[in-house]
């Protein structure tokens, strides 16, 4: 889900498919013709919230290839993060539900008697999201449903308890262990995979160099009225520390905080404020308050995180542990020989990411997808990534080349637009792939987990409970300027009948908005309509 408003502080496709018949389905993302909406889906649409707003809705039984429900089907709106189900659909495809990233590093030179490297290290970033950082000791990668991605723009988030930095702990241990015990050269981070591009959505840098999201986690914890806040962060490292000048109050005055960067040292951020005694975040289930500040470089900060790694495992570094990464040490991208590997870290498979990136909404892991999807079609920058997409949507999956428009990125936020009709025809298309059930199991499940965990749970909704387990949606949210610009769930219900549907319900234009506490509300008025579709289908 894409939130950009409520902050505190301010391999081919068809290989991988099997098939080489086209993936649709009849009638399934063609031009549909509206239907009459039932009374109480009417009723939703027209409350008096929604009175300059403009609705649209799908279902296709994807059994009959029938159209149960169509309301402006043909119509572009803004999607939100539900552009993602087509970023990481197609990632799926093409790299495989089993792929996994392998993250290795060489050594450039001989490594003496005595252990010395009279040469270089460098780190082969291969695209890894999460590098190790969110890898529970049964291999499965680790979220919540409020994840720290949103901290900012949901007022906090629940950290998990992965270490970010064990993946890199584990390189560094693999290259004391092949015999390495000093490095005199430098160590350096090879980013070269794909060319880096910015995102509209927050100006985030995509990158195949990823710790901790690239983000650095704030822990703000009261203490008695008078006393300074407890503050803590996460990963700690010489690239980035943390000052704060957080004073506790008293619990009837305001949480007031915000985070910068400090004028005099970038390394250095400042968490300022005020938090009320025993403070708690407004989100169910979330007990602390939690920020964060983004990684601004990261390759230099992960170069920084690896050298003190390799210190902690008994490796010393001659360079500096800080400054920039030193791109210009690196060699041609044919000069790295298997036998001058050291360390590899494998990743869970790829199937894992996807869960990751639609449960929570990861808007850089959707971004990142993209990119590896590009590089499966010879394609290196935002531009011919996107252009491969849009190709290989509209001659692979059949989709209408009016039916879409994603001008600049792969995670939804500010400008991209679908019909209806292109959403249910992606999903009915995704179900005909080797990929169908990975990307069925990666959707949020209506009060249960992900970005709808809460919604009709907490609180309470009698409407929506019907379809609490059985509605299986992606969420997109964009706010701006006061206004509700796209709240959309697209996905799959299994109806009360037992029919499988796909469907899409968005709302756009919506206003005035003045907290999250009115996107909330719309959340359950779209919660409640998938309910009504699964009781009606």
């Amino acid at each position: 889900m894409e939130r950009t408003m409520f902050k505190r502080t301010r391999s081919g496709l068809m290989v991988a498919l099997g098939v080489v018949a086209p993936l649709w389905g009849a009638g399934i993302g063609a031009a549909a013709a509206e239907l009459d909406l039932p009374p109480a889906i009417r009723s939703i649409m027209d409350a008096p919230r929604y009175s300059g707003a403009i609705w649209g809705l799908r279902a296709v039984d994807l059994s009959s290839g029938a159209t149960t429900a169509a309301y402006g089907p043909d119509s572009l709106f803004f999607t939100g993060s539900v552009r993602k189900l087509f970023s990481v659909g197609l990632a799926l495809n093409a790299l495989g539900i089993d792929h996994r990233f392998e993250t290795k590093v060489y050594r450039l030179g001989e490594a003496g008697a005595d252990g010395t490297l009279q040469g270089n290290l460098v780190l082969l970033a291969s695209g890894d999201l999460t590098l190790g950082g969110r890898t529970s000791a049964g291999g499965k990668i680790a979220f919540t449903n409020f994840d720290h991605t949103e901290a900012n723009s949901l007022g906090s988030a629940t950290l998990t308890e992965a270490d970010p930095l064990s993946g890199l702990n584990s390189i560094a241990r693999q290259v004391a262990k092949s015999g390495i015990k000093a490095v005199t050269g430098d160590v350096v981070i090879d980013d070269r995979l794909f060319d880096h591009f910015r995102v509209p959505n927050g100006n985030v840098l995509i990158t195949p160099m990823i710790v901790n999201d690239n983000l650095i986690d704030v822990t703000i914890l009261p203490a008695e009225a008078g006393q300074p806040a407890a503050v803590d962060w996460r990963p700690k490292t010489a690239a980035f520390t943390v000052s704060s000048q957080v004073i506790t109050v008293a619990a009837s005055e305001p949480m007031e905080i915000s985070l910068e960067i400090s004028p005099a040292d970038p390394k250095v951020g400042i968490v300022k404020g005020q938090i009320p005694a025993g403070y708690r975040p407004s989100l169910p289930g979330v007990a602390t308050l939690v920020q964060t500040f983004p990684i601004v470089e990261p390759s230099s900060f992960a170069r920084t995180a690896l050298i003190e790694a390799l210190g902690r495992a008994g490796v010393s570094v001659t360079a500096s542990a800080t400054g920039p990464n030193p791109v210009a040490k690196l060699p041609s991208k044919s000069a790295y020989l298997q036998s001058a590997e050291v360390a590899r870290l494998v990743s869970p498979p790829y199937a894992e990411y996807a869960k990751l990136i639609l449960k929570v909404s990861h808007n850089l892991g959707a971004n990142l997808s993209l990119a590896l999807f590009g590089l499966t079609q010879g394609a290196r920058t935002i531009e011919t990534d996107l252009a491969a997409e849009r190709n290989t949507l509209i001659g692979e999956y059949g989709l209408s080349p009016d039916g879409f428009d994603f001008p600049t990125n792969g995670s939804g936020s500010p400008d991209s637009r679908a019909t209806p009709g292109a959403v249910t025809g992606l999903l009915a298309a995704m179900r005909k792939t080797k990929a169908s059930e990975v990307y069925f199991d990666a959707l949020p499940v209506l009060g249960v987990d992900g970005s709808l965990a809460t919604v009709g749970i907490d609180p309470p909704n009698p409407l929506i409970a019907p379809g609490v387990g059985n509605v299986f949606a992606k969420t997109g949210t964009t706010v701006a300027d006061g206004t509700l610009k796209a709240q959309v769930f697209a996905g799959y219900i299994k109806s009360n009948t037992g029919k499988l549907l796909a469907y899409v319900t968005y709302v756009n234009n919506v206003a005035p908005i003045g907290s999250i506490a009115d996107v909330i509300k719309v959340f359950a008025d779209e919660g409640a309509i998938s309910a009504i579709l699964y009781e009606l289908n």
